[in-house]
């Protein structure tokens, strides 16, 4: 399984000074599949329901999963930012920019910003 280490914020540092990275990994298409799944809300469109993705809400569960450290899941994290459900803890503890450096390092490394080697030779 694919992991890397990225610097998501200056504000978390060791005891050297130095930023703490965060470590995330690669999801699976089958992991991807069931946080699309969970991620689906129902709406009235004229008078049909629709089943449609919310964006927010996959973004949530797929920083939660995506991240190995730290570990937002855990009952220390929770407790500190006062939350119950552990895809609370990413938006209450990092700034936007923070969130979405984050977001877009597990993107990438989970493919979803690549293109082909080969496409871009022929465009």
């Amino acid at each position: 399984q694919e992991e890397q280490e990225v610097i998501v914020s200056r504000r978390f540092v060791g005891e050297d000074g130095k930023p703490i990275p965060f470590r995330i990994r690669a999801l699976t298409q089958e992991e991807n599949d069931r946080i699309s799944k969970m991620s689906r809300k129902r709406i009235k469109d004229n008078g049909r329901v629709q089943e449609v993705l919310d964006p927010v809400e996959f973004s949530r569960r797929m920083v939660l999963a995506a991240t190995v450290f730290p570990d937002f899941s855990s009952k220390e994290l929770c407790d500190r930012y006062g939350v119950l459900d552990p895809q609370m803890v990413p938006g209450k503890m990092l700034r936007p920019g923070e969130y979405t450096r984050l977001l877009d390092a597990i993107n990438t490394l989970c493919g979803f910003d690549s293109v082909l080697e080969d496409e871009a030779v022929k465009n």
